[in-house]
Order: structure tokens, then sequence, then C-alpha cells
């Protein structure tokens, strides 16, 4: 059942229109890249970012000869100029460049606002310049309530896009963001962690804390919630999927059952518990059918078109957390969905 809910209406018509993806190379670009290629046909698509390698070795699995439409444009979200120049007669930017590594950005402080702070008011900027319709960020549940470098980076550049709204005036790009959980078998999360220490002959998996939950999104429903969350956007929205949670515990049993769990305790910067919505963004959250929409302060024109379409407003002391969310999944929907088949 958890992953059985698709997130594809409605749904932005890519068809014809030039889109811009940056930070193309990591995992969301390539599984987008997937989607596009096999249901659309887009002017173009730009596959923005400051891998060569990773452009090259992606360039092979998704051919511009194959693909006619498909671009690929060495860049970093860094530099504004170069944002401005790839930016020319695009439709649809969706900004997936990011530093996401809680212990490096802890470590690495400076790069990490360059990246994810000064990159996303690059994107911003460049954006409003070019006259791009739609500005999509992908963003965390670790910017809310953020304890950390990397939540707090990612916290100011949600700000930054719901803000950008209004600095784009009327007529300028509609911008939103969409927030989701732990990405199911994305490069650098621990499923592929647990997988390389099972088939190396691990005697034990690491958990920082048996108490420890998370949300879990995949890489398909990603890609549609990004997709769908697009065509809806009025302009400064922050999008949250409903999606389940699992238990870091729950979750090792369920890739090797009789592996012993060793607890290493819990990293600098991290949470036991991750929260999408904190309490007090609940007095400008409403409820959709299968996903919540944090609106703009101070906006009440957009909180009555929404309930007026079917949302409702969540309760005074709403908070949508891992630990407290009501949706679980088993250990056995999981070991389902990593053997490529889908839960019943």
């Amino acid at each position: 059942m958890a992953f059985n809910r698709t997130f594809r209406e409605p749904r932005m018509d890519l068809n014809g229109k030039v889109i811009l993806v940056t930070g193309g190379t990591g995992s969301f670009g390539k599984q987008l890249a997937e989607t596009i290629c096999r249901e659309y046909k887009p002017r173009k698509l730009i596959i923005f970012s400051r891998d060569e390698l990773k452009q090259s070795e992606m360039a092979q699995e998704f051919s511009p000869s194959d693909y006619p439409f498909l671009r690929y444009f060495i860049g970093d979200v860094r530099d504004e100029s170069r944002l401005d120049m790839a930016m020319r007669d695009v439709d649809i930017v969706i900004h997936a460049a990011a530093l996401k590594h809680v212990p490096i950005a802890e470590y690495n402080p400076f790069e990490c606002i360059k990246t994810n702070v000064i990159g996303a008011e690059n994107v911003v900027r460049a954006a409003i310049r070019r006259g791009v319709r739609h500005v999509c960020g992908l963003s965390t549940d670790k910017a809310a309530s953020p304890i950390n470098l990397y939540g707090a980076s990612k916290l100011a550049a949600d700000k930054i896009f719901t803000a950008a709204q209004h600095m784009g005036g009327e007529g300028g790009p509609i911008f939103s963001v969409v927030r989701y959980g732990n990405v199911v078998g994305s490069r650098g999360s621990v499923i592929p962690l647990f997988r390389k220490l099972i088939d190396e002959g691990a005697d034990h998996l690491p958990i920082t804390d048996e108490r420890m939950t998370r949300f879990w999104i995949t890489l398909e429903q990603g890609v549609n919630f990004v997709l769908s969350s697009l065509a809806m956007a009025r302009g400064g929205e922050v999008f949250v999927p409903k999606i389940p949670s699992m238990s870091m515990v729950e979750l090792a049993k369920s890739m090797a059952p009789d592996l012993p769990i060793k607890i290493i305790g819990i990293r600098p910067g991290e949470k036991l518990h991750e929260v999408m919505i904190p309490e007090d963004d609940a007095r400008t959250t409403v409820e959709l059918e299968d996903r919540y929409a944090i609106l703009p302060a101070h906006n009440a024109r957009i909180m009555r078109r929404y309930l007026a379409e079917g949302g409702k407003e969540v309760p005074e002391f709403f908070c949508y957390a891992s630990h407290t969310n009501p949706e679980h999944f088993s250990q056995e929907e999981l070991r389902d969905y990593l053997n490529g088949r889908k839960a019943a």
C-alpha cells in the first residue's frame, strides 16, 4: 500500500516545453530524465550540473542521438552568469542541486551556504530575468525545525523560493517548493549502504539509535510529486506529500532479518525523528487528498482558493512528524519493493 501512491494527478504537461534541471545528474535528475524520455516530447531537456564525468556517464545512458531534445550543460549554481545563459528560452526550472550530506555540511559550512543558499538566490534571479514560467525547488524534511547546517541552509532556500513569488512581480515566474523525506535507494542513502555491507558479508548492521524513524518516498513517487505540484502551484507554496514512515530498526530487519544490529550512537546534527510540517506552520497549511500545502503567510486569497477547491484546514496544533505519522509501511512491503515487486 505504501508505495502504490502515484502522485500523478494533476500533472504538468511537458510536451513542447524547455525544461532545465539543476543537479540533473543526481538520483532525482536521472529518474526525471527517464520519466520525460519515456512519457513526453519536450522541445529541450537541459541537464545542468558541474560534474563532467557524471554527465558523460549519463549521456551514455540517455544519449542525445536517441533523444534529440537532450542537452548537457556544464555549470554550477554558484555561478549566476552561467545560470543566466543556461536559462535562455527555458519554460520550467527544477532546482535539485544541493550539498546534502549532513556531516560534510557541518564540516564545510561555507561551501554548504554557497551552494544551497547563494545557489538558490542565483536560480531565482536568473529565472526572473529570463522570464521562466515555472520554478520548483526540491527541499527536504531536514528543513523543518532544522538542527543542522544542511537543514538550515535548505530552510533558507525554501524561504528564498517562497519570497521570490513577490520579487517576480505580476506575470513573473510561479515559484514553489516540494519537501519530502528520505528517498528509497538514492545515492548516498542508508539502503545502498546496508546493501553493500550485506553483500560484503558484514556480521551486523549499524544503527545510530534504535528509536530513530524516517519518512520514506521512492524516486518514482518523488518525480511524480514534483510534476503534479508544478501543475497545481499558484505561487509560494511548499508542497508536502503524504508518505509512510518506518523505524531504522525495521528497515535493517527488512533487509537482513538474520543480521544483528549494532547501536553506534547518534551523529552530530542528526535527529531522532524528522518533521515535515512543524506546529507553527499549521496556521497556513491545508490538507489535500494526497498531500499538504504550506501556503504563503499573509495571503488569505490563496487560502480561500484552496479551501474552495476541497482543501481542509489542519488542526491548530497539527505537526507532521515521522514518529507520529499514522501511515507506516511494513518490513514485507519494503522487502517486496526492494525485490522489484509492488506490494499488494
